[in-house]
C-alpha cells in the first residue's frame, strides 16, 4: 500500500530511505527490525549488558554523548547479534532522524521519536518471545506504556525529573 493512501498528509518530497554499505561491499536496505533483533539477541545472549545498553540508547534518544557508552560495550563479550554495535548505533540515529521528519501526522507521543524509542526499550527489557514483540511492532502497535509514560509530554504520567533509567522499576 502506498503511504499516500495510509497517511492523508503524506508528503514524497519528504520520503527517504536508508542505505548503508558494509566494510565487505555488501549494500543493503535495513529497518527497524534490524535494530529491534540484534539488542533482543545481545541482552539475551549478555543479560549483564541490559543496563549498559539501555544506557547508550537512552543517551542517544535524550541527545547526549554516547561515544564513552558505545566504547564501554565495545570489551562486552557478545555471541549473539546481527551487526557490530556502531552500525546497530548508527542506524538507529538515522532510524530517528526518519521518524522525526518523515512522521506526517500527529503522532499519539511527544516527542513523536519515542514510539520507536519505547520499543527498543521493551526489546532489551521484555521477556516476551521475540516474534510476538516483532509482529506487535509491526502492526504498528505501541510499546507498553511502562517504557514510556515518563518521558512522553502527551501523557499524565509525564515526569520531566525523570530518574536515568526509571522504566527499570517497573520491569520485573
Amino acid at each position: 500500500m502506498r503511504p499516500t493512501k495510509i497517511f492523508k498528509n503524506y508528503d514524497p518530497n519528504k520520503n527517504f530511505q536508508i542505505f548503508l554499505k558494509l566494510s565487505n561491499g555488501r549494500e543493503f536496505r535495513p529497518n527497524h527490525l534490524i535494530v529491534m533483533i540484534d539488542l533482543n539477541l545481545r541482552v539475551r545472549d549478555n543479560p549483564s549488558a541490559k543496563e549498559k545498553l539501555l544506557t547508550l540508547f537512552d543517551n542517544i534518544f535524550y541527545k547526549k554523548s554516547y561515544s564513552d557508552k558505545l566504547q564501554a560495550l565495545k570489551n562486552v563479550p557478545f555471541i549473539h547479534f546481527l551487526y557490530d554495535l556502531e552500525i546497530i548505533t548508527t542506524l538507529y540515529i538515522l532510524l530517528l532522524i526518519e521518524q522525526d521528519y518523515n512522521y506526517p501526522d500527529t503522532s499519539k507521543y511527544n516527542p513523536k521519536t519515542l514510539f520507536l524509542h519505547g520499543w527498543v526499550r521493551q526489546f532489551l527489557c521484555n521477556g516476551k518471545e521475540i516474534d510476538n514483540m516483532v509482529m506487535s511492532l509491526c502492526k504498528g502497535q505501541p510499546p507498553q506504556a511502562q517504557y514510556t509514560r515518563e518521558d512522553d509530554m502527551n501523557h499524565k504520567k509525564y515526569n520531566a525529573n525523570r530518574e536515568q533509567l526509571w522504566y527499570l522499576k517497573n520491569v520485573n
